[in-house]
């Protein structure tokens, strides 16, 4: 998948502005962001949904949206909202979708029975989908945007209503689609689920503002994240972001997690305003987190808007 100064207005609302995205495949794929960053937006340009003002969209070597007909035979739709018949049984959801994707009835009989075994439903076919729980309605969407075995999955912050452990089971049956060949682009505002991904985008109010592998995009930020413990977290906290040179200060329990503008004196300017201030406090250096890489890349974009500069 690949897509060039991918824009989108609605109006005087510029909600995706040139945005450039690759995806290779086999890749999970994952687009952070919090919500009117222009993560669905995006999605719903690149399988097809949605016409974008400008920009040039290839997904699995289709252009998109002349192609879009024909690219919806090879991908797989998923939204964070359960959208199947809560009054149809388990089976007759899966059913209907499988005619829909135009496989034969015997094709469907034996994808169904299949899904269902895979996806923990072995014996519930005649359950209806709307007395399953959030999760299991989520692993039964899943299901069904697959049905037709697709070569590309995308999922629209499909995990955002179900716990912890539901999360987790579901990122498994992901992982199972990518070794199986399965392209999969997936947005969330996880923190945990964006480390998972093979590769990461992180939008901000429609722009890229970060683009490249977990591993990467931290060990970009080494250096610049430091941990500060004092007795009195929340007056440390107002003193630390007067310190030059500090972007953010977050509470984690009794300790401050600090992100510094770059790599220097940052820590001696903290213990010096510390010293000054007749407070007592440690400050160690730490391992950069996917949420230190989203907090430096929104700032750097918003300092560059102030400027007046193109993104």
């Amino acid at each position: 998948m690949r897509a060039r100064n991918l824009s989108k207005t609605f109006g005087r609302l510029r909600a995706v502005a040139d945005v450039d995205l690759t995806v290779a495949r086999g890749q999970v794929y994952g687009f952070l962001g919090p919500n009117g960053s222009g993560k669905s937006t995006t999605i719903r340009m690149l399988c097809g949904l949605l016409t974008p003002s400008d920009g040039d969209i290839q997904v699995l070597g289709l252009r998109i949206p002349e192609q879009a007909e024909k690219l919806r035979q090879h991908i797989g739709y998923m939204t964070q909202h359960f959208s199947l018949f809560t009054d149809l049984t388990l089976w007759e959801n899966l059913q209907f979708l499988a005619a829909v994707q135009n496989l034969s009835r015997r094709q469907a009989s034996l994808r169904v029975k299949e899904l269902l075994q895979e996806y923990g439903f072995a014996g519930r076919a005649s359950q209806l989908a709307g007395t399953l729980s959030g999760g299991q309605k989520q692993r039964l969407a899943l299901a069904g945007s697959i049905v037709h075995k697709p070569d590309l999955l995308f999922l629209d912050e499909p995990t955002s209503a179900v716990d912890p452990e539901s999360r987790r089971d579901f990122w498994e049956k992901l992982f199972e689609l990518a070794d199986a060949g399965t392209t999969i682009l997936v947005s969330s505002h996880y923190m945990d689920e964006a480390e998972r991904c093979h590769r990461l985008a992180i939008l901000d109010r429609g722009h890229l503002v970060a683009d490249g592998t977990p591993a990467d995009l931290t060990g970009a930020l080494r250096g610049r994240t430091l941990e500060v413990s004092a007795e009195r977290p929340r007056q440390a906290k107002q003193l630390l972001m007067q310190v030059s040179g500090v972007i953010s200060a977050a509470q984690i329990g009794n300790s401050l997690r600090v992100l510094c503008d770059e790599v220097g004196d940052c820590a001696g300017r903290i213990e010096r305003a510390f010293a000054a201030a007749g407070m007592s406090a440690e400050v160690s250096a730490t391992t950069p987190s996917l949420e230190d890489v989203f907090v430096a890349a929104t700032n750097e974009h918003k300092a560059v808007e102030l400027r007046g500069e193109s993104v």
